[in-house]
């Protein structure tokens, strides 16, 4: 699943292509593509159509687009924020409409055989949702409320906020993971606690600290628990700056295009390779479904 660095990617590329930009018409070729919107697919369309996309935005792993029309001061209100869930293999790619039959209940030829949701737009450009395993979708919220000291769709109100917002705190939030049993790796896992950390990232951040995620909160001291989700956005920002993680073809940034930091991969994914810290030969455990890659000697138990 794309974390927090892949989705910023896409976060980016949108706000540069459909930023003031109307949305003529939406197209449902797949309704499985919006199991999280219980309305149905022409209630999406219609409450889409004629808006003006005046914001992108993001928590963690997560993304919505907000969209309005003008008031009487000619400045868009918000009317309505679609939630897009990329769930393991979602893509949001931006096409030139290549003049499809919008009348098709089908993908026409020129759309990738994935694409479940398409968005034209008044430039000409197409705004595709493709994604081939359909555990993502596109959703309306029902509203937005006020949650980590920050609005948010409601639907998004458990989901703390994320080491790049100004309001997080590593302090209170390291606080938080001193008190608990848990294993360090799962607090890091917890988007009501921290979120945007997953898997990949949790795994670096941890190699970089040089703490086995295994161990519990309790036993880690509040300065090194800081330490860590620090060292937890600056891996990150590493990431970002390659244009995240890729490691097959489901994911891509908007114009399709891969993201490198998987070259700069210091444990998840090395099992077997040498520490290039101390050399040790990495290994790989499973934890909570998942698989853990850290080195054996720079990160005891103990």
């Amino acid at each position: 699943m794309p974390e927090l660095p892949e989705v910023e990617m896409v976060r980016r590329g949108l706000d540069a292509h459909i930023l003031d930009r109307t949305i003529e018409q939406v197209r449902i070729f797949d309704e499985r593509a919006l199991k999280r919107h219980p309305y149905g697919p022409r209630d999406l369309e219609a409450r889409l159509r004629g808006l003006k996309v005046v914001a992108v935005d993001r928590r963690g792993k997560f993304l919505w687009i907000s969209a309005g029309s003008p008031s009487s001061s000619g400045e868009s209100v918000v009317e309505e924020q679609l939630m897009v869930h990329l769930g393991m293999s979602g893509q949001m790619l931006i096409a030139t409409d290549g003049g499809d039959d919008r009348s098709q209940q089908q993908p026409g030829a020129a759309l990738h055989r994935h694409t479940r949701i398409s968005a034209y737009l008044d430039d000409g450009l197409r705004l595709d949702f493709v994604d081939q395993r359909l555990f993502g979708g596109w959703s309306l919220s029902e509203g937005e409320v006020e949650a980590h000291g920050r609005l948010v769709p409601r639907e998004m109100a458990h989901i703390a906020a994320d080491p790049f917002e100004a309001v997080f705190d590593a302090g209170a939030v390291a606080r938080r993971m001193k008190r608990s049993r848990a294993a360090v790796k799962s607090l890091l896992l917890q988007q009501g606690l921290v979120s945007g950390i997953g898997n990949i990232y949790a795994d670096e951040a941890l190699w970089r600290m040089k703490i086995n995620g295994a161990r519990e909160g309790a036993s880690i001291p509040v300065t090194k628990l800081t330490g860590l989700l620090n060292a937890s956005r600056e891996v990150m920002t590493d990431a970002l700056a390659e244009g995240g993680t890729s490691f097959d073809s489901l994911y891509r940034h908007v114009n399709g295009e891969s993201g490198y930091f998987a070259r700069s991969l210091q444990a998840y994914g090395r099992t077997g390779e040498p520490c290039s810290r101390c050399g040790t030969l990495l290994v790989k455990e499973q934890f909570m479904n998942r698989s853990s890659h850290f080195c054996p000697r720079c990160q005891r138990r103990r």
